[in-house]
């Protein structure tokens, strides 16, 4: 197969991730709570792997290990965790200064606007993983795919609880996932106009990783309940790490 079909398969099979949240209306709330938190704490371990140990060393190998190279590819990095801190802090910002139609909560909208773009950021990304070599466009496709599982069945609670009813919820949802077809084909066209350049996007994107891991998968597994709890989830996090390793060595 082509590396575009490639593409478009693998970003398509991440979007049909969003229909994970239907599992919501099948489980008890006790337990969608406890497998949610199992599901963060190995996301954000696959999260930091496939930054630190894929998406750096690749970009860094790609545009060389000269000094003024490698701090480009840092530089990115930074940017890209920048840009998705100031996209959160606007989405709050916008967030307390909105009104909408009282049926629906204002957030509920912001969700689906902030999915959308970084589900297709995370198609620029697939793509340019896949045209600098396919072992890390497949790496790059399983850590974002690990991420959405959890992010998903959170974003389908949220606007359920924000006032849309569930199959327009799982509707609306799966709309905003598509963005990432389109980011992946994107990318693809990109890549012939900006050529090696687009190997930027991996430090960006592991910057992006790094964001989401620290700021708001890692804070829900810290302090929970109890010792043995929080140790347990520790271990499911290094187990996230131990597969992006796994992956790399072999």
């Amino acid at each position: 197969m082509s590396i575009l079909t490639w593409i478009i398969g693998t970003t398509f099979i991440i979007s049909l991730i969003a229909f994970v949240g239907a599992l919501t209306l099948f489980l008890k709330e006790k337990l969608l709570n406890k497998i949610l938190l199992v599901l963060i704490a190995f996301s954000a371990g696959a999260l930091i792997g496939g930054a630190f140990l894929h998406l750096m060393p690749e970009a860094i190998i790609e545009v060389g290990i000269d000094e003024a190279s490698v701090l480009n590819v840092f530089l990115y990095f930074l940017l890209g965790f920048c840009v998705f801190f100031i996209l959160e802090q606007l989405i709050r910002w916008h967030h307390h200064h909105t009104t909408t139609h009282p049926e629906i909560m204002p957030f509920s909208y912001l969700i689906l606007i902030s999915d959308g773009i970084h589900n297709f950021i995370d198609g620029l990304v697939m793509a340019a993983s896949f045209m600098v070599s396919f072992p890390m466009g497949i790496v790059t496709a399983l850590a974002i795919a690990l991420h959405e599982i959890p992010q998903e069945i959170g974003d389908f609670g949220v606007l359920v609880y924000g006032g849309f009813k569930r199959d327009k919820a799982l509707i609306l949802n799966y709309i905003s996932a598509t963005t990432v077809v389109f980011g992946g084909i994107a990318g693809y066209l990109l890549y012939a106009w900006m050529g090696k350049s687009i190997v930027f996007l991996l430090p960006f994107a592991a910057g992006n990783f790094i964001y989401i891991a620290s700021t708001d998968l890692i804070p829900e597994i810290r302090y929970k309940e109890s010792l043995k709890k929080s140790l347990i989830r520790f271990c499911i996090f290094l187990t996230g790490i131990g597969l992006m390793l796994a992956v790399k060595l072999f």
